[in-house]
């Protein structure tokens, strides 16, 4: 006769009602989930920085274009810098071009105002600009108009001869002279800035032999 008290048989599976539990499950080794396998995404967690990018291994290709890039770089660095100096140089004759337009314009009108005050010059010298009179009023406008575009004189009684500035037109002996030295200026020079324009005629006193 059987037990009725005798438990459920071992050999026997789960008796009606009961619930049966995989291995393993709710402990605490699964509670975090299965490991990640290879090949599978890295987690939020394990992004790359900046520093792993750029340390990262330059492939061949890439290195290639990068060759090819900083050549075109360079080539067009050049190129700026060759019509840069182009340029420059473009502004600087023209520059110089308009300038000596300028000064050739000034001469030409200086050179036409020369005659008059020359004659300025002779009545001058024999008194016939008296002040106050119109034709001293004339002779101040004229000269102020020559100042004003750059004309000036050069050459004057005592000054040392110099071939370069003066035109000589009569040498003469002087005992005691030391050098040629001016004794008398015929016809005075004029200069429009750095350009001259005529050189001071001049009577020039040599050493005596």
């Amino acid at each position: 006769m059987a037990n009725k008290d005798q438990g459920p048989n071992p050999a026997e599976g789960p008796g009606d009602g009961e619930e049966v539990r995989p291995e393993g499950e709710g402990s605490e080794a699964n509670a975090s989930g299965p490991a990640p396998q290879d090949g599978q995404d890295v987690a939020d967690g394990d992004e790359l920085t900046v520093d792993d990018i750029l340390g990262a291994e330059q492939s061949a290709e890439a290195a290639a274009e990068d060759a090819v890039l900083a050549d075109l770089e360079s080539q067009l660095l050049n190129d700026l810098k060759r019509l840069q100096a182009e340029y420059a140089n473009y502004r600087r004759r023209t520059e110089e071009q308009r300038e000596l337009e300028i000064e050739r314009a000034q001469g030409a009108v200086a050179k036409g105002l020369l005659p008059v005050l020359d004659d300025l010059d002779r009545a001058d010298k024999h008194g016939d600009l008296e002040e106050g009179s119109p034709f001293a009023a004339i002779a101040v406008k004229l000269r102020g108009v020559a100042e004003r575009i750059g004309l000036t004189t050069y050459g004057a009684a005592g000054e040392v001869f110099d071939p370069q500035q003066h035109e000589a037109i009569v040498q003469v002996p002087t005992p005691g002279a030391a050098e040629p030295t001016i004794l008398e200026v015929v016809e005075v020079g004029y200069r429009l800035g750095s350009v001259e324009l005529r050189p001071a005629k001049v009577v020039v006193a040599v050493p005596a032999e």
